[in-house]
């Protein structure tokens, strides 16, 4: 749902495990340093972790408002942990029926920003359990999407953003927001252009290289002169884009990729080097959809 003015909410999907609350701490801290409200939502569709029947198994109806009770306590102790965390922040709880990943979605059309959490899933745990919920909603939402990773991962004194770019217009819209968020944080951003050799190599890689710099140089010149306060630093890095990636934003606030690329690392819509970064990125991972692909 739109707020007043206007405004876009900043939603976050809640964790049914309740210790977990680094998805909630990141999007309170989003919420506050954009004057945004927040919206937690909280999806059932099984039983929530912690709930045991007693006295045998419940009728449908008793499983259910077991159910939803404690989904209203879980909602209220998030929405209490927001507002200790920044008192001014506008927020307020959802429960939802339904798959996270679809509830999500459906939030998605009217938000300026989803966050939800990682667990650091393998490949084959993201595609056969209940946590599958980052690759679809990528898939289809509108606005960026942000994945926290728990437990907390340690950024450096000196704070930076890492974006990845390609010179396609979806890089571009990633390289808009990460200069955004830089902007927010009063951190740095480090973009990189991610050179793959092919594997038959090529005729002249010193003129490929070149080709690439300059890629990168037009596509963060015109946005660095309208951010000046960004400490910005570019590099043409070569190698296999999920590692270099990942391995540049170790320490980083976040990752930001743009989705549905065509070439470099961005690729098919939700293609190897996509799903990569979820996988082994430590750090946030924020993925933004192009204006034209919405």
């Amino acid at each position: 749902m739109t707020h007043a003015q206007g405004r876009k909410p900043i939603v976050a999907g809640v964790d049914p495990d309740s210790g977990k609350r680094m998805v909630l701490g990141w999007a309170a801290d989003e919420a506050h340093r954009r004057g945004l409200p927040l919206l937690l939502v909280l999806a059932q569709n099984v039983p929530t972790p912690g709930y045991r029947p007693t006295g045998g198994r419940p009728s449908w109806v008793e499983w259910n408002e077991a159910l939803h009770a404690t989904g209203d306590r879980l909602l209220k102790e998030a929405v209490a942990f927001v507002e200790s965390r920044h008192a001014h922040v506008s927020v307020s709880g959802l429960l939802a029926e339904g798959h996270p990943a679809w509830v999500l979605g459906e939030q998605a059309q009217n938000a300026t920003e989803v966050v939800l959490g990682s667990w650091h899933l393998s490949a084959v745990q993201e595609l056969f359990t209940s946590a599958a919920v980052a690759l679809p909603l990528i898939a289809h939402a509108s606005c960026p999407v942000v994945v926290v990773p728990e437990p907390e991962h340690i950024a450096q004194p000196q704070p930076y953003f890492v974006v990845g770019v390609d010179g396609s217009p979806q890089s571009a819209a990633a390289v808009d927001f990460a200069f955004e968020e830089a902007a927010l944080r009063g951190a740095a951003l480090r973009a990189l252009y991610v050179w793959h050799p092919p594997r038959l190599g090529t005729l002249d890689e010193e003129a490929a290289v070149q080709e690439c710099r300059r890629l990168l140089t037009e596509t963060v010149t015109v946005r660095a002169a309208a951010r000046p306060q960004v400490e910005l630093h570019q590099e043409v890095v070569r190698g296999h884009p999920v590692e270099v990636l990942a391995k540049a934003s170790e320490h980083a606030l976040g990752l930001v990729v743009g989705t549905r690329g065509h070439g470099g690392f961005t690729g098919m819509l939700l293609g190897s080097v996509s799903q990569g970064v979820l996988h082994h990125a430590r750090c946030p991972v924020i993925t933004v959809p192009h204006a034209h692909d919405q």
